[in-house]
């Protein structure tokens, strides 16, 4: 197979990836799904891009993979233009889709090694390499088995090992973890960890709060093909101007207990979500019963409390009004 063309430039920030300016989508409808989107990946570091469905997440990650073709604007992969030079772009990364993309024609060692000689490995250097990602993803046993065989969690990180295998700079994730089950899920955390440690670029779409909080550098936040918020997960976190989230459920109306909270002492925001609301306050001592005192005054009756300090799904609550997981 011929060697993709050199054709990347010198990137002024050597730290930048991957860079998107006023990247655009339009779909035919007059449906933007991605609206003058500015972004700067760093070099080495783990990125999430978060956001309700519909929020442009996955156009995003398609048009920076060069499986979405852009409306306007550009987007850059370790200097290259995704849309002039898509083949050179394509060596720079690996893909792991929300989709099960395995190839059920061949065997799990197969579906490595061909994808090796697809990115232009000789037979030895592509059998090596199979062997070598099956050792790291703890999938040397299952090396001749049928793909339709794995569990979820095991199908998972053959799609990630067979997206590293060509060894590409940045790593794209779309949702890596959805519908694999607690023990799974955690297991792919660390994968993902040692491969960040090892020097990995990754960026990751996730409906998780507490997989973006763990694994991530930093996060954006987007709605609306718009990006809402960039920053470190504890200072998103800090921003939210408050100590504690107090989540009160009640058999009464509940727009009507947000309402009359809006006027509790110490509160700097009420949220409603998954038939509660939530309620932050600057000022911990002695919430809970204060709480109780203050709904029974209103003539609400409380049937479920709780307290936790500010989490990345407040921050995206108090941005967008909507809970991830809908």
């Amino acid at each position: 197979m011929p060697r993709a063309p050199s054709v990347a430039q010198p990137v002024t920030d050597r730290e930048t990836v991957i860079r998107t300016e006023s990247l655009t989508k339009v779909y035919p409808g007059g449906i933007k799904a991605v609206d003058g989107l500015d972004l700067a990946v760093h070099r080495e570091e783990i990125f999430g891009l978060l956001g309700p469905n519909g929020a442009g997440k996955t156009t995003t990650v398609g048009m920076l993979t060069t499986r979405v073709v852009p409306t306007g604007g550009r987007a850059y992969i370790g200097g290259v233009d995704v849309v002039s030079h898509p083949t050179a772009a394509k060596h720079a990364i690996g893909v792991v889709s929300q989709q099960n993309t395995l190839d059920r024609s061949v065997n799990v060692w197969e579906n490595l090694y061909f994808h090796g000689r697809y990115f232009g490995m000789n037979a030895r250097r592509a059998r090596a390499a199979a062997d070598e990602v099956l050792e790291r993803f703890r999938l040397t046993d299952r090396a001749l088995s049928d793909v339709a065989a794995l569990s979820g969690g095991m199908a998972q990180r053959l799609m990630v090992a067979r997206a590293i295998l060509h060894r590409p700079p940045i790593l794209f994730l779309d949702e890596p973890t959805a519908g694999l089950d607690p023990q799974s899920r955690l297991a792919l955390w660390d994968v993902l960890g040692e491969l960040n440690r090892a020097g990995q670029t990754i960026l990751l779409t996730t409906h998780y709060m507490e997989e973006a909080d763990r694994l991530c550098s930093r996060v954006a936040i987007m709605d609306h093909g718009h990006l809402l918020a960039l920053d470190t997960p504890a200072a998103l976190k800090r921003a939210v101007d408050a100590d504690t989230v107090v989540r009160v459920s009640t058999d009464g109306d509940l727009e009507a207990l947000a309402h009359y909270f809006t006027t509790f002492p110490g509160v700097t925001a009420v949220d409603s979500s998954d038939g509660a609301i939530g309620v932050n306050v600057k000022g911990a001592n002695g919430i809970l019963p204060r709480v109780i005192a203050y709904a029974e005054r209103g003539g609400f009756s409380i049937t479920d409390l709780s307290v936790a300090e500010p989490t990345l799904e407040t921050v995206f609550i108090r941005l967008t009004g909507k809970d991830l997981r809908e």
